[in-house]
């Protein structure tokens, strides 16, 4: 099981952006998809975006699309997440997990390794 420290979270302004990252402490396999996902107060934990670590393929959800990107750097074992043009509504906690799940995982119970996640908050 791989372990995932989330960094790069903080306060910004909307229309501002952030760049989150995720650390792996292990090597990550190739089969491994990883992702974030994110969960604001009295919510429920929701997709952001994923990738294939090998391939480099990317998903990401409708709300975020042309806004978040999602890359990965394999020489570094570290995941990260653009976010660009940000409003109040992307505020929220943002997870870094992993799965070795088929397919593209969207469901956060596809995923089997989490980090403890990063605040983000975007004032208005």
């Amino acid at each position: 099981q791989v372990q995932l420290v989330e960094s790069g979270g903080g306060l910004v302004q909307a229309g501002g952006s952030l760049r989150l990252s995720c650390a792996a402490s292990g090597r990550i396999l190739s089969m491994y998809k990883m992702g974030w996902f994110r969960q604001a107060p009295g919510k429920e934990r929701e997709f952001v975006a994923s990738i294939a670590w090998n391939s480099g393929a990317t998903y990401t959800q409708d709300s975020v699309k042309g806004r978040f990107n999602i890359s990965r750097d394999k020489a570094k074992n570290t995941l990260y997440l653009q976010m660009n043009n940000l409003n109040p509504e992307d505020t929220a906690v943002y997870y870094c997990a992993a799965t070795s799940a088929w397919g593209t995982p969207l469901n956060r119970l596809d995923y089997n390794s989490w980090g403890q996640g990063t605040q983000v908050t975007v004032s208005s």
